[in-house]
């Protein structure tokens, strides 16, 4: 099955494995350890985030370590970015018309 950087993203547990190993890289089990399900689960989300690029697992050692790729989260703001321009348009529109609703005449 083909994922993609929006698969990723739409779990909220996944969010949180890019949120840990953002700073540093971790194995599956540091990365377990911050959450409050099993280690298989980890393992599902570690994966999925892997066949989306957004983790790679390099081996050093004995250990496998999950280390981030943020840059494949560049086709979220790509994707994004148009419609926090329309959405910033409609909000000062509004806040002009709150603002000559408000101003006295």
């Amino acid at each position: 099955m083909r994922r993609d950087v929006f698969q990723a993203i739409a779990d909220p547990v996944r969010r949180e494995i890019i949120k840990v190993i953002t700073n540093q890289s971790l194995t599956v089990n540091g990365v377990a350890d911050a959450f409050d399900i099993s280690r298989q689960a980890i393992s599902n989300h570690v994966k999925i985030l892997t066949e989306c690029g957004i983790v790679v697992i390099n081996q050093k050692g004995r250990e496998r370590y999950c280390e981030i790729k943020l840059e494949k989260l560049n086709e979220i703001v790509t994707w994004v970015e148009p419609y926090k321009k329309l959405w910033e348009k409609r909000l000062d529109k509004l806040d002009d018309l709150l603002n000559n609703l408000q101003s006295p005449n």
